[in-house]
């Protein structure tokens, strides 16, 4: 468990603990009135086990952090949740995650309030990450931002007007699955459905279209590197290209096409402030040529299709705050469910 990382003595009260489900490991942390991160750690979800074990397991954790600060417990107002959807943000039920397939209809949101005795402010992962990235990260100095997380799949958060934009169905912002290719030979999206961005600046489909170039007799130093039982991933692609290898700075830059056509219909839809890019495929970030390069090319790509004034208002930038953005964001979505209930309880409502 990671020692405090904003001295307790510095930190401004009230306090809101955030939690970030993921298919892989669940991180959990504490934060101050002002988005500071106090402290933080990560449990494994052992997703196989089905969500009341992962819940069982979140509340301690949480109850221990709070010790390690020595805060008690009516000093941490309100936790924040954030999983990966479909979800129904109204009932607090998890659906059918594609990545957690032993999660199914589950009442997680009123089950962790249970297990902590905390009112919990409940959100799809990405929404709650890209509230991050509004309050604390990248979109801090906006009213209008959508972020964009590119991982295993795509995922997006939307916050017009300073508002998170759910969605009727709790599916709003579903930036992974609009359409950038209606071709009849368009490639099928992890959903089942054709032609969506998902479907060609993924994880999965970066390899799936690496793969099918060198089975077209591409040069490329990864060969290699397969040939000794490596298996192939981004990461591979992004150290590869920074190495000067073509095949793969190619298909980073091919990659930041499709990712610039999505980015044109979202500023031409929603007209924000900012789109920010987040999540793991970021070949290097702001800090590696490589990194560099794939966001000018998308950049670029922008201003190519983009109305001139929407070109030259709106920021396209990556995120900033890393792995931590969808528990600070939880957390911060904890913080508005207490300062809107407070305001309601006060105005008699």
């Amino acid at each position: 468990m990671n020692s405090s990382l904003l001295a307790i003595k510095q930190a401004e009260s009230p306090f809101f603990g955030g939690v970030d489900v993921g298919g892989t490991n669940i991180k959990i942390g504490l934060v101050d009135n002002r988005g500071r991160p106090i402290a933080k750690t990560s449990i494994v979800t052992h997703e196989e086990r089905g969500p009341q074990d992962a819940v069982d397991r979140i509340g301690p954790v949480l109850q221990a952090l709070m010790d390690q600060l020595q805060l008690e417990n009516g000093q941490v107002a309100a936790v924040g949740l954030g999983t990966p959807g479909p979800i129904d943000v109204s009932s607090g039920t998890v659906l059918t995650p594609g990545n957690l397939p032993h999660w199914r209809h589950f009442p997680i949101r009123d089950r962790l309030s249970d297990i902590t005795g905390k009112k919990v402010a409940y959100a799809n992962d990405a929404n709650a990450a890209a509230f991050g990235e509004y309050w604390v990260g990248s979109g801090k100095n906006y009213h209008s931002m959508v972020l964009l997380t590119l991982g295993t799949g795509i995922g997006g958060g939307i916050i017009i007007g300073d508002l998170l934009i759910e969605g009727e169905n709790g599916l709003g912002a579903e930036c992974g699955h609009m359409l950038i290719d209606i071709s009849e030979n368009s490639r099928q999206c992890s959903c089942g459905l054709d032609g969506h961005l998902e479907a060609y600046a993924s994880a999965h489909s970066i390899v799936r279209r690496t793969e099918e170039a060198l089975t077209m007799g591409r040069s490329s130093s990864i060969s290699a590197r397969l040939e000794s039982g490596e298996p192939l991933s981004t990461l591979m692609l992004y150290q590869e290209a920074s190495q000067g290898d073509q095949l793969s700075l190619d298909l980073i830059l091919e990659t930041a096409n499709y990712i610039g056509m999505g980015v044109v219909n979202l500023i031409h839809l929603l007209d924000p402030n900012a789109v920010i890019l987040g999540g793991a495929i970021n070949f290097g970030g702001p800090e590696s040529k490589v990194g560099q390069q794939f966001i000018e090319h998308i950049r670029a790509e922008v201003s190519r299709r983009t109305f001139p004034m929407l070109r030259e208002r709106t920021l396209v930038d990556f995120a900033s705050l890393g792995g931590d953005a969808g528990y600070i964001g939880a957390a911060g979505m904890a913080r508005k469910m207490t300062i809107e209930t407070s305001t309601i309880n006060n105005d008699g409502g």
